[in-house]
């Protein structure tokens, strides 16, 4: 292990030097090759870089995948209570009230997703992850025993205001500990974590409400009570293991956390964070590829949301029963569990984003045409796992886009949470274009679905056209990217 501050960089012509007075033609042939090799490991040992990378893996992935996936389902278990009784006796399936009890959620989750990864840096991982967990717990336990659907909506409102510090959090924290292109497959595993236990939150749920109504409460009252219990257990949890940024973590040795520093600061030169200030935030906000970053995560978020609101809901209205209404919502989420890991996979190995977030656009768009005009029930549930699996690659997928293309900590804090923000923009048009009124095929929502996957794919193709132009200008010389010498945006 390398006892060197700095990487040793003396012996790598940069791409500066390389890349002067060649041709065009040359240069645009060679470019992508150049560019995978700017990320040096720091002139580690690979095996000791393998083993603290294994390290990190096991002490972070699973933990904050199972957290996140405790937060899916907290937030998404509306269709399943619904259908188990919860739409006759707070009278939700009155009008829109429904769609409305889902949309309130998201409001606080957007508005509270940039304060809350500033606060992030001020209190420290483990205390704010702590609130946050503890707080939404609080809330879930509290619907359990909500007499009306107006207050069942106050604590929605609740759970999103806890929740809006959480899922940014952890993608800016999880950005930090790898470098470029280690990251997606790292996002897909805690995020493949989640989805595949939150493909089985309807066979819990199920079984929860099988409870029947025993200590004054009714069957879907105790699928509140017990999930909003164990998130509030799993919260305490996180005070205790939950990790920390690079430098300020406690479970590595010195020598493990230099290694770490120094990969980081050999791959993107943002190592250690710079100090958040407001000239800094506004100035980070004015970049027009975090806005474009936003407006993708939220056409991902927005099938995705509509598989985890609506799934019993259409399966329902295919006239499946209760039972099979949420037993079928698991199989989905397992296949997309598989697509998500293959394409952050093969996205990791070939140090591609774009075009392997367009082929999954592209399966989500096949699988909403397959469900909204399907003939036959079973072609139609075929849709679903076309839909899950495509949209729940692309959010790991474009939040490793948009990390893979900035440099520094601040920026870093406030595009993840400009980002995931828009993903409840996502959530709130997933609750209002599927309107009851349209139940049970929800046409309308299909294509305003749809439309936002064309509109993924067009910003996908307007920033791959203006960061092969300005790669091109940075190895000739011509310009900095990100104001870092040397730094290559991923296409």
């Amino acid at each position: 292990m390398s006892t060197d501050s700095k990487p040793d960089n003396s012996k790598q012509p940069s791409m500066m030097e390389t890349d002067v007075g060649v041709d065009s033609e040359k240069l645009s042939g060679k470019l992508d090759a150049d560019i995978s090799s700017v990320a040096l490991d720091a002139h580690y040992d690979p095996q000791a870089v393998a083993r603290v990378l294994r390290k990190i893996d096991w002490r972070m992935l699973p933990l904050l995948g199972f957290v996140y996936s405790i937060s899916l389902i907290d937030r998404t278990n509306l269709g399943v209570a619904r259908i188990s009784g919860m739409g006759k006796d707070l009278n939700i399936n009155i009008g829109e009230r429904y769609s409305i009890a889902s949309m309130v959620y998201f409001p606080p989750y957007i508005l509270l997703e940039i304060p809350g990864n500033i606060v992030l840096r001020w209190l420290g991982a483990r205390s704010w992850i702590t609130i946050c967990v503890v707080g939404w717990g609080a809330a879930q336990t509290g619907m359990a025993f909500v007499p009306s659907w107006g207050l069942l909506c106050l604590t929605r409102v609740l759970l999103g205001a806890f929740e809006a510090g959480f899922f940014p959090a952890m993608a800016f924290i999880i950005t930090t500990w790898y470098k470029r292109h280690e990251v997606q497959k790292r996002l897909a595993i805690f995020y493949l974590t989640a989805i595949s236990l939150t493909g089985f939150s309807s066979i819990l749920a199920y079984a929860l409400q099988l409870i029947g109504d025993r200590g004054g409460l009714r069957g879907w009252r105790w699928i509140f009570l017990l999930e909003g219990l164990m998130t509030i257990v799993l919260g305490l949890l996180t005070w205790f293991f939950i990790p920390d940024f690079p430098d300020k973590n406690t479970f590595l040795s010195k020598e493990e956390t230099k290694l770490v520093l120094d990969r980081i600061e050999a791959d993107r030169r943002d190592s250690l964070p710079d100090p958040i200030t407001l000239r800094k935030v506004l100035k980070h906000l004015c970049d027009p590829f975090l806005w474009s970053c936003g407006f993708m995560f939220m056409s991902s978020t927005m099938p995705a949301y509509t598989i985890a609101f609506f799934t019993s809901i259409l399966l329902s209205g295919m006239g499946f029963g209760t039972r099979d209404s949420l037993l079928l919502g698991a199989p989905p989420y397992v296949a997309a569990a598989i697509s998500c890991y293959f394409f952050a996979w093969i996205s990791d190995k070939t140090n591609r984003r774009a075009i392997w977030i367009f082929l999954q656009s592209l399966i989500t768009i096949t699988g909403l045409m397959v469900t909204g005009y399907g003939n036959l029930n079973g072609v139609r549930y075929f849709g679903l796992f076309l839909i899950n699996m495509g949209a729940s690659g692309c959010i790991p997928g474009i939040l490793a886009y948009n990390a893979n293309n900035i440099v520094s900590h601040s920026k870093r804090s406030v595009s993840t949470a400009l980002v995931v923000a828009f993903g409840g923009v996502g959530g709130i048009f997933s609750t209002l274009v599927f309107r009851q009124k349209d139940y049970p095929d929800y046409i309308p929502g299909i294509w305003a679905t749809m439309a936002c996957q064309f509109f993924m794919i067009l910003l996908l193709a307007i920033n791959t056209l203006v960061f092969q132009r300005r790669n091109k200008l940075a190895a000739l010389g011509k310009r900095v990217n990100e104001d870092t010498p040397g730094f290559y945006y991923t296409l």
